[in-house]
């Protein structure tokens, strides 16, 4: 844990040094953290992402580089996860790691982002590689589970290589009993070629889920992580897991916070996962957007 008398530069300058010359710090920070049971019977969750640098996504709205520098995206991050109401992160290993160091983890759930490979606007973007934690590492490092983005496209052969890698983690976790949060789309890219894109129709959602669900050899610890949209209802009639509802970048928090608080009281939605709409809000008051979104889930708790 940093010494909280430091400076913001001292403390990154101590963790540059720390990964430098005692490497093996890490995994101590991890092994003595202090951690926090999953989620009470009717508790609603509200955890903050961040694994969006790792498939090189650092834009945030008009901002194209908003998350390239580091120390300001950490400083956003200890701010976000000392909020009350706040119950944890999910990010990728390097993030992960520095915040271990920072001290920032402590009673905190901590979700390890673990298929990283599918850079957006490469050639081989939807063959979304396992390039990041493994279910090993997860609990080695005494984290609470995996998050895997499993896009769908009837069109692509990358997408049996994905299913499959994904139907590994998901019964690895299982193992043990760690949690498999799977994010799941239906995708593809436009007749004239372009950029891929999800279908965010409640058709597309339910086809996405269906599939989902299904992964792996057990889902008896797995979650899904889905978008919020104004048809939430039959979307999550197609399941009985538990749904965490994603945040992504809107245009428009307001439409959001809306979605979201419609979408909250339905059953099986147990919170939300937000990244850069809260920790690059309009008007850069981090504090005030992640106590927006702790109020919604909080008011929305049973």
């Amino acid at each position: 844990m940093t010494d909280t008398t430091l400076t913001s530069a001292e403390r990154y300058e101590m963790l540059t040094r720390i990964r430098a010359t005692r490497p093996e710090e890490i995994a101590h920070a991890a092994a003595r953290r202090r951690r926090r049971g999953l989620v009470a019977d009717g508790e609603r969750l509200l955890i903050i992402a961040a694994d969006h640098a790792a498939r090189a996504t650092i834009g945030v709205r008009d901002r194209p580089f908003a998350m390239a520098d580091r120390r300001d995206l950490l400083d956003r991050l200890q701010v976000a996860l000392a909020r009350p109401g706040v119950d944890g992160i999910l990010a990728s290993p390097d993030v992960l790691e520095d915040l271990l160091l920072l001290g920032a983890l402590e009673d905190k759930l901590a979700f390890g982002s673990m298929n990283r490979g599918g850079i957006p606007g490469a050639v081989f973007e939807l063959d979304d590689r396992f390039t990041a934690y493994d279910a090993a590492t997860i609990e080695a490092m005494r984290l609470d589970g995996g998050k895997m983005l499993c896009r769908i496209d009837p069109a692509d052969p990358a997408t049996v290589t994905t299913l499959e890698s994904c139907a590994h983690a998901v019964s690895d976790l299982a193992r043990r009993r760690l949690v498999a949060m799977v994010e799941p789309f239906w995708s593809g890219r436009p007749a004239g070629g372009g950029p891929v894109r999800n279908d965010l129709s409640p058709e597309a959602i339910i086809r996405s889920i269906s599939v989902g669900q299904a992964l792996g050899t057990t889902s008896a610890y797995t979650w899904l992580k889905i978008p919020a949209i104004p048809d939430m209802e039959r979307v999550m009639a197609a399941t009985t897991l538990p749904a965490l509802l994603l945040g992504g970048d809107p245009p428009d928090l307001d439409a959001a916070y809306a979605d979201w608080a419609r979408a909250m009281d339905l059953p099986g939605v147990r919170g939300l996962v937000v990244g850069r709409a809260l920790l690059y809000p309009h008007g850069d008051d981090v504090a005030t957007a992640v106590d927006n979104a702790a109020a919604l889930v909080g008011k929305s708790a049973r």
